[in-house]
């Protein structure tokens, strides 16, 4: 398929990428982008050979936010009854496989929004992220005030939200918010090894894992360690358990067939 906002390409050994591309808008987050984005990631969770994605905006921005021009044109009524960004982002919440953001620039409102939806966030040193909305009149929408307490806290969350002021990529490291800090300018090749080290897995493996760490934000304690020990049990069933449990004990690489 053509895309017109982002590039796609299918990387070696099960990996695929998405590259936002507006960078006379610095990625701005456009209905359309989004569709064309929620669009790639279907096509890369319908194709089994690939296990794993990396999201990014390259190394100079991720994304500076809404398309505020499309913003300003909307009133309650028309947000409200068209579902606005609730459409355009289904499938980015509701994928399957592992996606990892790649962070360099600005991540900024719907953009550092967009990095909470993946399942690991990494940047490098010249990120700035935060949720200025507040600053234009209105609020997050799209998981600022939700995800982003949940992945920081409440008083960062509202530190955040409340003023509108951005953190680097050393505070973001210190809030949770990120999981590691590269180099500038290597952040994308760091996200794809991580990708590729998933991708390696056994997939079946993987989705219980993503499952069941989801699964925090859903129910007790006691009923997600529950969970947790019948997903355990369930990996007793796969090939790639003998596998995995053999190549250790021999010494050697395992080699997963994903069943």
């Amino acid at each position: 398929m053509n895309y017109k906002y982002i590039i796609v390409e299918k990387k070696e050994n099960k990996v695929g990428l998405i590259i936002l591309n507006r960078p006379d808008a610095y990625n701005a987050l456009s209905r359309a982008l989004i569709n064309e984005v929620s669009s790639a990631i279907t096509k890369f969770e319908e194709d089994r050979n690939i296990a794993a994605i990396v999201l990014t905006g390259g190394n100079k921005v991720f994304a500076a936010g809404a398309d505020i021009k499309e913003l300003a044109k909307l009133d309650f009524a028309s947000a409200y009854n068209n579902e606005f960004i609730t459409k355009e982002w289904k499938a980015l919440e509701n994928h399957n496989k592992p996606i990892i953001a790649a962070v360099a620039g600005f991540a900024l409102g719907g953009g550092c929004e967009l990095s909470l939806l993946c399942d690991i966030t990494i940047c490098d040193s010249s990120a700035k992220f935060g949720q200025p909305e507040v600053k234009i009149g209105t609020m997050p929408g799209i998981g600022g005030t939700q995800r982003l307490t949940r992945a920081v806290g409440k008083s960062k969350a509202m530190l955040m939200c409340l003023t509108g002021d951005l953190i680097d990529a050393k505070e973001a490291l210190a809030y949770g918010l990120v999981s590691k800090v590269s180099i500038e300018g290597e952040v994308v090749n760091d996200a794809l090894e991580i990708a590729l080290k998933i991708a390696s897995m056994s997939q079946p493996v993987v989705r219980l894992i993503k499952e069941s760490v989801n699964n925090v934000y859903e129910t007790s304690l006691q009923v997600g360690l529950e969970n947790e020990r019948k997903s355990f049990y369930s990996t007793f069933s796969l090939s790639d358990k003998n596998e995995g449990m053999n190549a250790f004990l021999e010494k050697r690489k395992a080699n997963f067939t994903d069943k």
